[in-house]
């Protein structure tokens, strides 16, 4: 599967960002799909994950209550709704698809997407 992220900008902080992850090759259905970010100097982290079955995501604390992972099957499209960003929000958001069933680690993931920058001012 290849993954092309977009979506991402410069938002003041309180703002909003929807980045989408559109899939080809294979279809999203049978794969957890994750976000990760990488903010400045520092290494990439987890976010967040759509399970593949079901209708349900798992957030790590920083964005619990913010952002939102949803998924489009007709659109092979992954989203992340980021609401009332702040400034540490700051990084490039990658998406990635696992078939592991412990998706938190970069390793769990087989296909990338090439990143999207978002910038949060202050």
């Amino acid at each position: 599967v290849q993954l092309q992220a977009s979506g991402g900008g410069l938002v003041q902080a309180g703002g909003s960002l929807r980045l989408s992850c559109a899939a080809s090759g294979r279809t999203l259905r049978g794969y957890h799909m994750g976000w990760f970010r990488q903010a400045p100097g520092k290494e990439r982290e987890f976010v967040g994950v759509h399970w593949r079955s079901g209708n349900s995501a798992y957030y790590v604390d920083s964005v619990k209550g913010r952002f939102t992972i949803s998924r489009d099957n007709a659109k092979n499209t992954v989203y992340l709704q980021m609401n009332n960003l702040e400034p540490e929000d700051t990084a490039v958001y990658f998406c990635a698809a696992s078939i592991n069933v412990t998706p938190y680690y970069e390793h769990s993931y087989i296909a990338w997407g090439q990143g999207t920058l978002v910038t949060v001012s202050s």
